[in-house]
Parts: C-alpha cells; sequence; structure tokens
C-alpha cells in the first residue's frame, strides 16, 4: 500500500466505465486532466481522458544522485528517521480527518472486534518470511506483522486516494475513480489481447486487507477470487471484513503464502494482479514476483500491476519535505523507480505490455502470457 503514491504516444489514455457518476466527475475542470474524448465500443461506452506526465522517465529524488544519497543518509540517521515516521503517519491522518475519514473510529472498530479469531483459521506458522519483509514499512517498528498495521490498513488506503484524487467531490467518487480505472484498463487490456479467454479464476497477490481482492470480485461476480498476502494478520482482517458482507455466489478464498512462491498449480489463473505491492519491494524480489506470476497463468492469461507512476506529474514535482517523508516510510522505494518494470516483465516471457496512467499518480501496467505459452 502506498502511502503517496508507461505511456501511450504523447498522451497518456486510459478507459472509464461511463455512468451517470463518471459524467458528473467529469463536468468539472480539472488541473491534472486533459480530455480526449468518447468512444463507443459493443456493449461498453468508454471515456478516454488523459492524466499529466512528468518530463522525465521518473522523478529526480528516484535517481542516483548526490541529493538524493543525502536524503537516504539522513533517513539512516535514527533520530531524524523517529521523526520523519511521525511525520509520514500525521500527513495520511490529517488527510483523513480532512476529508470526513474516520481513522480512530475504523481502527478502533476492528481492534476492539473479534477478528484476531481469524487468525487461526489464516495463519500458515510454518512459512518462512522474506528477509525484505521484516521492514518498517508504513512507520510501524513491526512492518506489515502487526495487528494495528493491519487495523489502520484500509483507513490508510482511503487517506492514500484521496490524496490521489484530491478534486472529487466525496471518498466513494474518489475511490471509484481509482479502483474503476485500474479495473477497466484490465477488462480492456484482456479483451483484446487474452483470444476471448474469459476470467474465471483471480489470484490478488498481496491483497493486504481486501480492498483490491473485494473490488475484483464484485467486478467479475462470476470469477474465483483468491487473496494471497504474506501478512497473516491483514488477512485475518480481509477474512473478517469479508464475514460481515452478504454471502457471495463465489466466496473469496484467502491465503497466507509468499507471492514468490505462492504453492498454487501453474496456468491455473486468467488474471494476476499486484495492487500497489512493489513499491514495497527490492528489484530480486519484483523478479521473483513477476516470474511466479508467468507461472500461474494460464496461455492468454493477463497480469496487471497498479502502483506509483514514476512519469505523474505530481510525484515527478513532489517537495523535498514531501519525498523525504515518502522515502522515510518505503524502505525500498528507490529500487521501485529504479526497475525497468516492462522489461522484467519482457525477460519474464509475457508479451503485450502497456501502462496507463490511471490516476494522477498511479499507473497501471498490463501484459499478456503468449498464447503459444507451454
Amino acid at each position: 500500500m502506498a502511502l503517496w503514491a508507461t505511456s501511450c504516444s504523447s498522451s497518456e489514455k486510459l478507459f472509464l466505465a461511463s455512468s451517470a457518476a463518471t459524467r458528473r466527475r467529469m463536468g468539472s475542470r480539472r488541473r491534472d486532466l486533459v480530455h480526449v474524448g468518447m468512444t463507443d465500443q459493443a456493449e461498453t461506452e468508454t471515456i478516454s481522458i488523459a492524466y499529466k506526465e512528468g518530463d522525465r522517465e521518473r522523478p529526480k529524488w528516484a535517481d542516483e544522485t548526490p541529493f538524493s544519497r543525502l536524503v537516504e543518509a539522513l533517513i539512516s540517521f535514527k533520530p531524524f528517521y523517529s521523526l520523519l515516521k511521525l511525520g509520514a503517519r500525521q500527513v495520511l491522518i490529517s488527510t483523513a480527518e480532512r476529508n470526513n475519514i474516520p481513522w480512530r473510529e475504523m481502527t478502533k472498530e476492528i481492534l476492539e472486534s473479534d477478528v484476531y479469531k481469524e487468525l487461526n483459521t489464516i495463519q500458515n506458522t510454518s512459512l518462512q518470511y522474506p528477509d525484505y519483509y521484516l521492514s518498517p514499512f508504513h512507520a510501524y517498528v513491526e512492518g506489515n506483522l502487526s495487528w494495528l498495521a493491519a487495523a489502520e490498513a484500509e483507513v490508510a488506503t482511503m487517506s492514500m486516494t484521496r490524496r490521489a484524487i484530491p478534486y472529487a467531490p466525496s471518498n466513494e467518487e474518489a475511490t471509484q475513480e481509482m479502483r474503476g480505472n485500474w479495473v477497466q484498463a484490465i477488462k480492456q487490456h484482456h479483451m483484446k489481447h487474452s483470444g476471448n479467454v474469459t476470467i474465471q479464476n483471480i489470484v490478488d497477490i498481496g491483497c493486504s486487507v481486501g480492498v483490491s481482492t473485494r473490488f475484483l470480485a464484485d467486478e467479475f461476480p462470476s470469477a474465483k477470487v483468491t487473496g494471497l498476502d504474506l501478512s497473516p494478520y491483514f488477512l485475518s482482517v480481509a477474512q473478517y471484513k469479508e464475514k460481515k458482507r452478504p454471502p457471495r455466489k463465489n466466496p473469496i478464498r484467502w491465503i497466507h503464502a509468499a507471492g514468490e512462491n505462492t504453492g498454487l498449480p501453474s496456468k491455473s489463473f486468467d488474471l494476476v494482479s499486484f495492487s500497489y505491492v512493489f513499491h514495497e519491494c527490492p528489484e530480486r524480489a519484483i523478479i521473483a514476483l513477476v516470474n511466479e506470476a508467468f507461472r500461474l497463468l494460464r496461455p492468454g492469461g493477463t497480469l496487471a500491476i497498479t502502483d506509483q507512476a514514476p512519469k505523474s506529474k505530481i510525484l515527478q514535482e513532489l517537495s523535498p519535505a514531501l519525498f523525504t517523508l515518502m522515502k522515510s516510510t518505503e524502505p525500498f522505494l528507490n529500487e521501485y523507480y529504479l526497475t525497468d518494470l516492462e522489461e522484467r516483465l519482457r525477460e519474464a516471457g509475457f508479451v503485450n505490455m502497456k501502462t496507463l496512467l490511471t490516476d494522477p499518480r498511479h499507473m497501471t501496467m498490463t501484459a499478456t502470457v503468449p498464447h503459444q505459452h507451454v
């Protein structure tokens, strides 16, 4: 999950499912959008818009420059790092409070619930955690392996969404724009490149507390959806919250496993999704995750990665204070920005790579397993 969070010709295009709510959102002019036009396609009416890209392949603050190294040195100084963690956390909480997101109430509701009972049904006690996963992500000393991180994950995601889409009239519409654009990019790619393969089996790797997993299950109600994560605490919250919803025709399956070695059968999925996962990984883990995704997908299957966008104009123009705060809570952020994701996908065997800015701060990259894959 990002605390904040490559292109189609000269302007970045994405496709949004058109609806009355979408038209209302698009009615007002935005400083960070360029309206391109409307396209009719078979049964789906779509709106094509473009978010603004910066002038570089990635932000200057992510390059190997003297200034970047100075920031890294400051972050490594423990007293200063402690202050930065508090500052980064406060940015999220203040954003939530300004936008009527009940941070404290939602966190308290989880921590005072029966969520703890889910742990025994979820946790794989023999699982060996990768070394990078034991890092202190997101201002939590225990990283993702704590109840507090799990209890705050969804509300932090809501706050991150509002930071990405501050112009939205409501929290719900901000979420719909961010998640809706992401899902529509997946649908458009799969429709174009799958060879009419229906999405029947989905695995959401690095699913956290299941926000993205539930969205996929809602958008593909006939599919069997699996949410997989390394944190049994996150998965406990995901399973607890899913039990509070009306039963689905196809219940979501939750698995405690490493994304690099899921233990799931080869060629058993039509869609593998990573939502806001790669920026929390060193490059070696990204390569392993991509290779595992290739193994899991059937021929014609789709890989979807959504994460921070190196070409985002907003991210490229972050103030030194903000990007220093961001880097203090994301220990592998520089590695992510310096990784050529499309090349890593190509090396794994993927084809038809496409990258779209699906909101002002985030991109969605899609790719296909070749149909002749054996």
